[in-house]
């Protein structure tokens, strides 16, 4: 994908590094590229490697300059780091620092969002702060060996993170009880509507179901007013009756466009329906069909179109901003696919790809076996017979314990070792107990 233009940079030893880095990050989309092979650590680690002498270097030439304004190779650096922290995910390192950075990034643009548009609930909130707490406590690993100045990059957008979530925070607490339950759903409502008029289908029956429960809390008022139990206006009564009005004429808006997009912005919505469904897709079937690295094109996408408003807003070809009820589904669609992004990475398993069909098969064991156990056991040895043969087969493709791809030993071992003997586990306690079956049946 495309640099945005912005400037080169001026001093001939930035140029220089740009350079280097230019065909590094090519390498980095060559390797992305290819599905024939599986990414193995080593090729990762030394197009890492070379990315982070070209930042000692960097700093080294920036020390003293006074000119802090972005030019190509911060682009082009930020490229690499974005494509190595994915690597970093496909390969199963997702408990190091080169890991975060992606993830970071996600976070940011999700906070950004959320602080735009002022709608978001505790939920929301508590996900990313719990990520953000792993995060810090990753980088704070005394055993990491990563640069230094990775680790400190990304130290400083954790805080920046975090900082921007406590004044979030901060938004919350004005309302009193009841109200936080009240907002909390007309959250869900308001995302329900958006999600309902960007559906292949428009229903009017679906819109018309959440608008009713709109009206019923409308109905829950007292002279215009939330109260408490004891009939007393608790604080933030009017900030929540302003969103209820919001969420109300939004709903007589999505009625009356049906979905309809003019044709000035339909490519742009297409666009970003085609992203948002193709990551719905991913985060259901993401054991078996993710790698990570894909995330980077979708990322890239939406920051392009993201950045590409003017004032908040997007404007067609002939310089017209899009009307409310574009601009809203737009950044729906926008703000849902960055959601989607989020939770596909913090899904991300500590195990290779290349181990990932071994893994996958282990969870769904895992799965078959814990549902026998809690519907009761089985009633004879002779049932567990295809789970034991299935753990044998997996146990048998082990070198000296270790699972090998070729001549590799892909990140992850521990992981699915420690799942395999879970699933061993649970097999001999099915087996103990339809063993002593017979002997209870006897003392009876």
């Amino acid at each position: 994908m495309e640099t945005p233009a912005i400037p080169m940079p001026k001093d001939e030893r930035e140029r220089h590094i740009l350079g280097k880095l230019s065909l590094i990050r090519d390498q980095l989309l060559l390797l992305k590229r290819d599905r024939t092979n599986y990414i193995r650590s080593q090729d990762v680690m030394v197009l890492y490697e070379q990315v982070v002498e070209q930042v000692k270097e960097l700093n080294q030439i920036r020390k003293h300059e006074e000119d802090k304004r972005e030019n190509r190779l911060d682009r082009v650096l930020e490229s690499c780091f974005q494509l190595l922290s994915l690597f970093f995910m496909t390969i199963g390192r997702t408990t190091e620092a080169p890991a975060a950075y992606a993830l970071t990034s996600t976070i940011k643009r999700l906070v950004d969002h959320l602080t735009e548009a002022g709608l978001f609930s505790a939920k929301d909130l508590d996900s990313i702060s719990n990520t953000l707490g792993n995060l810090y406590a990753i980088l704070k690993n005394p055993n990491s060996a990563h640069s230094p100045y990775m680790v400190e990059l990304l130290a400083n957008r954790v805080e920046l993170c975090k900082t921007s979530l406590a004044n979030l925070r901060k938004r919350l607490q004005q309302w009193d009880e009841p109200l936080p339950a009240i907002h909390e759903k007309l959250i869900s409502i308001l995302r329900s509507m958006s999600l309902a008029s960007t559906k292949a289908k428009f229903s009017t029956t679906e819109v018309q179901k959440l608008q009713a429960q709109l009206q019923e809390i409308e109905a829950s008022r007292v002279g215009g007013k939330f109260v408490n139990s004891e009939g007393k206006v608790p604080s933030g009564s009017d900030e929540l009756s302003d969103l209820l009005s919001r969420c109300l004429r939004w709903s007589d808006i999505v009625l009356e466009r049906q979905g309809g997009i003019p044709e000035n912005f339909r490519a742009k919505y297409e666009v970003l329906i085609g992203i948002r469904n193709d990551l719905e897709k991913l985060s259901l079937t993401q054991a078996w069909s993710l790698r990570e690295t894909d995330l980077y094109d979708f990322q890239r996408e939406l920051d392009k179109i993201d950045e590409s408003r003017v004032d908040g807003n997007w404007l067609d070809d002939e310089g017209q901003p899009a009307e409310l009820y574009v601009q809203r589904t737009l950044l729906y669609l926008i703000r849902r696919s960055y959601g989607y992004i989020y939770y596909l990475m913090i899904s991300s398993e500590p195990v290779s790809e290349a181990l990932l069909p071994i893994y996958n098969q282990l969870q769904t064991l895992k799965r078959c076996l814990l549902e026998v156990k809690n519907s009761g056991g089985v009633s004879t040895v002779r049932e567990l017979y295809p789970y034991s043969m299935k753990l044998h087969s997996i146990d048998n493709m082990r070198v000296d314990g270790k699972f090998m791809v070729g001549n590799d030993i892909p990140e992850g071992q521990g992981s699915v070792s420690e799942l395999l003997a879970e699933c061993f586990d649970l097999s001999y306690e099915l087996r103990v107990a339809v063993e002593e079956q017979p002997a209870v049946t006897a003392d009876a």
